[in-house]
């Protein structure tokens, strides 16, 4: 299951404000797009995989043990878990939240994952 290329473009522009923001090393705001983009691509598995590896990576860059530890999981299960469908809708990823805990989507997002329902899991909007 693909992305639809409507919501690849919101994602990739996440990625691509994670990548500025983090050069700037504004890292709680770099972080927040990490977060905006694991909402964004968590119900596609390459897409949720892909944020993990991204999650994964800034937790070496900020030498938090916790959220290296916190991911490896999280890389290795987000991706199968997005395959079957059976993702915690609207979580946002990070060590620093339960990987299995559903959360609200926040509306600037909730509006954008509307125009693009196909492949929804249950739960979404709620």
């Amino acid at each position: 299951m693909q992305m639809p290329a409507g919501l690849r473009k919101f994602y990739f522009e996440e990625i691509k404000s994670y990548k500025h923001l983090l050069s700037k090393n504004k890292i709680a705001e770099a972080w927040a797009c990490l977060e905006n983009a694991h909402i964004i691509g968590q119900a596609y598995p390459a897409g949720h995989t892909r944020i993990h590896w991204y999650m994964l990576r800034f937790g070496f860059r900020i030498k938090d043990w916790r959220e290296i530890t916190g991911q490896f999981p999280r890389l290795i299960f987000g991706g199968v878990k997005s395959f079957v469908g059976t993702i915690p809708v609207g979580n946002t990823g990070g060590a620093n939240v339960p990987a299995l805990r559903p959360m609200k989507i926040p509306d600037h997002l909730l509006k954008i994952l509307e125009l693009y329902p196909v492949n929804q899991p249950e739960g979404f909007g709620q």
